[in-house]
């Protein structure tokens, strides 16, 4: 092989070399624009979750304390009948704020959560179907100091105490926040479990 094959050849194979240099470089920033869009993708997903969880939360609190409001003149004897209609209206606004969020969770998943979200949702109907039928019966009976409805109230109302820590504490797990502050803004933080402290029907 004489100088000028040989200058060729190098030549060649230093082109192929680069080649390959070159595909190796792309390769590797694909790989990195992959993972970095499946970051990104993670990322909305958790933010989408966590806005979800929370408005759920909320949504939740603002039920049970209307309900509690509702449930609260009945039982002392306090109000008008129009008064007690202004609560019970406010019951029905938030009951519908309530349903829209845990329809929210549910999309939002994963299943876990859905599951414990639906599971909330079915005992804050039964607490809200307990504290709009003593509405009605107060109607009909001219006063709210009704102890069948007062019981069947507060039971429903304990009833619903489990679901909500469930549901709490399923959306922990998955946000991975189970020992961390970063949702510490109450009401909203999701490590709050704490009992509200509600003015029990005597």
């Amino acid at each position: 092989m004489d100088g000028s094959e040989a200058a060729i050849l190098g030549a060649a194979i230093g082109a192929i070399a680069g080649l390959g240099g070159g595909w190796l470089i792309v390769l590797g920033q694909g790989h990195h624009l992959r993972e970095q869009q499946r970051a990104d993708r993670e990322r909305r997903r958790d933010e989408l979750r966590r806005d979800a969880y929370l408005a759920c939360i909320d949504a939740s609190q603002h039920l049970s304390t209307a309900l509690w409001k509702l449930t609260g003149q009945l039982s002392r004897g306090a109000g008008t009948p129009t008064q007690w209609q202004a609560a019970l209206d406010e019951a029905h606004d938030t009951w519908a704020r309530f349903s829209a969020t845990s329809a929210a969770v549910t999309v939002a998943g994963p299943r876990a959560v859905a599951d414990a979200a639906d599971t909330l949702h079915d005992a804050l109907a039964a607490m809200h179907h307990a504290g709009t039928t003593w509405h009605s019966e107060a109607l009909r009976a001219g006063h709210g100091r009704l102890d069948a409805c007062n019981t069947r109230f507060k039971e429903k109302a304990t009833a619903k105490d489990h679901p909500d820590h469930a549901f709490r504490t399923a959306a922990r797990q998955v946000l991975d926040t189970d020992g961390h502050d970063d949702t510490s803004r109450p009401p909203q933080r999701l490590g709050h479990l704490g009992r509200r402290t509600h003015q029990t029907p005597v």
